[in-house]
């Protein structure tokens, strides 16, 4: 029998619907958070992460600073909850993450109620726990890469992050070979919104000389790294370890496979009772 690890993050940080998209940036910073969680009397009524924040200022074409936003012309409204006392609600999350694409599940109780969230993070770290020598890297890992160079400034990286949809860049250097990865969470972390005025609205740039910063500014010099035969639960457990979303996936002799990310993780956890049950009817399925 399997260990039955932590189910979800709870207590959950929330906010109210009367809220701004400034009120929830500080809360994610301060929380070291990628989402809040939007409830009116207890009940979730919305959803925003960073993400959603970006790419509703790069589609608004008002004026406002964002402390005059409202968060809720931010937030998702059409939420995926599971209830708390429901069976495997971990493997029943991984399963509505990876079909409707999402990066977490509402846990409510029998009034609707919040009750916790379920992350990617969260089954990340279950997946490293539960499924070592399951699956190897290169079952789920993606081998389409989007990069950018060291040499890139903030602005064209974060502009990579919004027009495809995604969390992170492989940053490479001028002969192409990885040196390390920038996130949403990377600027976040560096914004200089935090110390300046609140009428800004690049809140994702470090300040107002970001135009004349790099990606190598702010990025380290260590990379973390995982091959292609290592262990998804390996990998998965470097993430839970260093607190990231996606590793790059390398050769023996150090080049640019692939990536692997919570995403994959997810993937490989809403399929692997599935993959079980085939494995004990068929032991030639594998």
């Amino acid at each position: 029998m399997r260990a039955r690890l932590h189910q979800f993050t709870t207590p959950v940080i929330t906010q109210g619907l009367e809220d701004t998209v400034n009120d929830a940036l500080f809360l994610m910073q301060k929380n070291d958070i990628k989402r809040i969680v939007v409830v009116k009397s207890n009940s979730p009524v919305g959803i925003v992460t960073e993400r959603d924040i970006g790419k509703f200022l790069q589609q608004d074409r008002t004026t406002k600073p964002l402390d005059k936003i409202s968060i809720q012309n931010v937030m998702t409204r059409n939420l995926v909850t599971i209830h708390a006392d429901d069976e495997d609600i971990t493997m029943q999350s991984a399963i509505r993450m990876n079909t409707f694409q999402i990066s977490s599940v509402i846990i409510v109780d029998n009034n609707g109620e919040l009750v916790g969230i379920i992350t990617k993070s969260d089954l990340t770290r279950n997946f490293a726990g539960l499924y070592s020598r399951v699956y190897r890297v290169e079952d789920y890992m993606s081998k389409k890469i989007i990069t950018c160079r060291k040499s890139d400034s903030l602005y064209f990286a974060l502009d990579m992050l919004n027009k495809n949809k995604i969390s992170r860049l492989i940053v490479t250097d001028n002969e192409g070979k990885s040196v390390g990865v920038i996130t949403y969470d990377t600027f976040l972390r560096n914004s200089g919104f935090f110390k300046a005025s609140k009428s800004t609205r690049d809140y994702l740039l470090p300040s107002v000389s970001a135009k004349e910063m790099r990606v190598g500014d702010l990025i380290g010099n260590e990379l973390l790294t995982v091959e292609m035969q290592d262990d998804l639960a390996t990998a998965a457990k470097l993430m839970t370890d260093y607190k990231v979303s996606g590793i790059p996936v390398v050769d023996s002799k150090g080049s640019l496979e692939g990536i692997v990310s919570s995403t994959d993780i997810v993937r490989a956890y809403s399929e692997i009772e599935t993959h079980f049950r085939l494995i004990k009817r068929d032991p030639h399925f594998e």
